[in-house]
């Protein structure tokens, strides 16, 4: 039976455009955070450093393979019987502040809550080049303390990094001592961009910001005066509730709050956060949580971002039970790699879960997967799947999330859909969950960038002579720069054909895969061509997963019925898969918007093809933070599309820019055939490796009934 291929990530480019995005604020983490070579002497940041989690031990007998977790005791100091809550806020202004003002609008959502004498906020703010609050000063680090509506300004600091551990440490070290309470949470307020890169840019110390090591240890000093763990730790934060982050926190707190996918809006709701505990001042974290997640959807509803929300309450107690059950499934997928059949098909699985953070080239790439929906994807091919899945479901006491996600389990895991340098991998090194992951990991990067063989990949370095991981003390600091040199060639020698891409009698354009190619392919898509109104320039109008194909006999051919989307003025737009469902898919596509790089968003419903435009998202930048906010479009403003091209007889790469389009009442996108004339087609086949085979270009033809012809 045929069935139509999807592919929702975007990670493949033809051969002869650069893997450098066009718009540079949409890049993924670039060279300016994974290339060593081209960091600035200048720069204060943390990112990449080598410091080791220190606060927990995790052993894994190479022999067994079983799972030990050993973490620092924290001790229990004695708390005061008073339903008293102190939430320390640590607010990292940035362009979020400098530019929207949405710190500014948190504190005074704090200050409208309701009031109590056993509830309050302590604040500090830091790490924008401006504030919208007269109160605040952005020459100086400066402490508040908010409740029953007013703010009280408590302690000034010298200005500092607030992507520095210290500057936090400091913070809780001063704030536990000065306003100890029953009950303590932890708000980490910023971007996010997940497991990698970590939290809190510094607008002011070229974003310098916390990774989870670092966060590690700004706790683990905080721990030496504040002898027990806090209620909760959350992230009002994008892309930061994944089961990495929460690895590092079970050790100094009971819940963590986070968000799998960015976060829309203004974030989280404080005056209902607020409300709440003044209503109820012997909640616990688990009862807050669930405040803290309907609040924010709710917010989100209201502003109609509702769609891409995810959020989670984690139960950290039972985040050692999760790690060890993973660490058995991630044996089994290591030790599958023996069969590179069902390698592939689970790899093709994998990628087809839900993700977050863009994972596309005009977007950017955060490498972050559901972690429910890699369980999902596994349990056909290896066993364990199922018990990790229900480790998870169990750490995962509460959540919430808007209809792209709607399977989004709670919690997300590194997985390198997209690999940017030797650096991305050296910091996900000290903070894998299990040595097995690791390796299988390691494999598919190494297999890919040294044309091994993936069933020959030796896990020993990972290891030490006695079978034990030595886990976040590899000794080789080298190791990774095998990476360093490698390139995705567009020729994958992994991806082989029984028939080449030809035009079969039927006029259709396709290929079979052989045994080899079937069992090294983790997907196929194509991708459309236009030729530029010079002549000079083949335009690129986008990926399209109208192919039809069936994964036993290897057998694709085009499906392509001619149609695409298009501004109102006829403007083809250049489109890439973010997502689809059985019910819609999204679209990201590059523009101008008043002169500036960002993409637009599109949600096209399979019932009737209608589409809507959800805003503009700047996309991941170029020291991994993802961007907050979507912007709505308005009356006025001024659409320019974007696309990526190559000389005709030069191979030259280059930005192809559009026409102006201004919006005139609501803006709608047209979904109709592309015009009459030439166009060109390029199959492109993912191999499990992270490299990709482009077939070449072919001439296809639509007349004036829309009929479509290869040549």
């Amino acid at each position: 039976m045929k069935q139509k291929i999807t592919k929702k990530f975007q990670k493949t480019i033809i051969t002869i455009i650069s893997l450098l995005c066009i718009i540079c604020v949409c890049t993924a983490c670039t060279e300016d955070f994974f290339d060593e070579e081209s960091n600035d002497a200048d720069a204060i940041t943390s990112q990449g450093e080598n410091d080791r989690i220190s606060g927990l031990g995790m052993e894994v007998d190479n022999s067994k393979g079983e799972l030990t977790i050993s973490r620092k005791e924290i001790g229990a100091d004695e708390r005061a019987d008073d339903g008293s809550w102190t939430v320390f806020v640590y607010l990292c202004g940035t362009d979020l502040e400098s530019q929207s003002g949405m710190g500014t609008a948190d504190m005074k959502e704090m200050i409208k809550s309701s009031h109590s004498k056993k509830v309050r906020f302590v604040v500090q703010t830091g790490g924008t080049d401006g504030w919208n609050y007269d109160k605040v000063d952005d020459a100086s680090l400066q402490r508040f303390v908010i409740r029953n509506g007013k703010v009280k300004k408590v302690d000034e600091r010298e200005l500092a990094s607030m992507g520095s551990p210290d500057t936090l440490a400091d913070f809780l070290t001063w704030g536990t001592k000065k306003y100890a309470s029953e009950h303590m949470g932890l708000v980490m307020w910023n971007h996010g961009g997940g497991s990698i890169t970590g939290v809190c840019f510094d607008e002011k110390y070229k974003q310098d910001a916390i990774t989870l090591t670092e966060m590690d240890a700004a706790l683990s000093d905080c721990a030496k005066s504040f002898q027990r763990k806090f209620d909760f730790i959350g992230y009002d934060a994008c892309l930061m509730g994944t089961v990495e982050t929460a690895n590092v926190l079970a050790t100094y707190a009971d819940y963590m709050y986070g968000s799998e996918e960015m976060e829309p809006g203004s974030g989280w709701d404080y005056t209902a956060v607020g409300n709440f505990l003044a209503k109820n001042p012997d909640a616990d974290g688990a009862k807050l949580g669930k405040v803290v997640s309907d609040s924010f959807l709710e917010s989100c509803k209201k502003q109609q971002e509702d769609a891409i929300v995810t959020f989670s309450v984690i139960d950290l107690s039972k985040i050692d039970n999760l790690l060890i059950n993973f660490n058995r499934l991630a044996k089994n997928m290591y030790e599958l790699g023996e069969d590179s059949t069902q390698i592939a098909e689970m790899i093709r699985e994998i990628e087809q879960a839900d993700n977050f953070g863009g994972n596309n080239k005009t977007e950017g790439y955060t490498n972050m997967v559901d972690l429910g929906g890699l369980c999902d994807a596994s349990k056909s091919y290896v066993k364990g799947a199922d018990k990790a899945k229900k480790a998870l479901e169990d750490a995962v006491v509460y959540k919430v999330s808007g209809s792209d996600h709607r399977t989004a389990s709670g919690l997300s895991i590194y997985y390198p859909l997209l690999v940017q340098g030797s650096n991305e991998l050296s910091v996900f090194e000290k903070i894998a969950v299990s040595p097995y992951y690791l390796s299988f990991v390691d494999r598919l990067n190494k297999t890919a960038a040294t044309d091994n063989d993936f069933a020959d990949y030796d896990d020993e370095q990972w290891f030490e002579d006695d079978g034990s991981w030595n886990w976040g003390e590899n000794e080789d600091e080298s190791y990774w720069e095998y990476l360093d040199s490698y390139e995705q060639t567009g020729e994958s020698p992994y991806i082989t054909f029984y028939e080449e891409p030809q035009i079969w009698e039927d006029g259709t354009y396709g290929f079979v895969l052989d045994e080899n190619g079937i069992s090294n392919a983790a997907g196929v898509c194509a991708f459309v061509y236009e030729v530029s109104e010079d002549g000079k320039s083949y335009v690129e109008i986008g990926e399209t997963t109208d192919v039809n194909g069936d994964w036993n006999t290897g057998e694709f051919s085009d499906g392509f019925d001619g149609y695409w989307l298009s501004l109102p003025d006829g403007q083809n737009l250049a489109t890439y898969i973010v997502d689809e469902t059985e019910d819609y898919v999204i679209y990201t596509s590059p523009i101008l918007l008043n002169g500036k790089e960002t993409n637009l968003r599109l949600v096209q419903y399979y019932s009737d093809d209608h589409i809507e435009v959800e805003g503009t998202w700047d996309g991941i930048s170029d020291k991994g933070a993802a961007c907050r906010q979507i912007h709505k479009l308005s009356e006025g403003d001024v659409i320019t599309p974007l696309y990526y091209s190559y000389g005709i007889e030069d191979d030259e790469e280059a930005e192809y820019v559009g026409e102006e389009y201004v919006i005139s009442g609501d803006i709608y996108i047209n979904y109709d055939r592309m015009p009459e004339g030439e166009y060109y087609y390029s199959f492109c086949i993912d191999d499990i490796y992270g490299d990709y085979y482009m077939t070449e270009p072919l001439t296809f033809s639509i007349d004036t009934n829309g009929e479509i012809a290869f040549q």
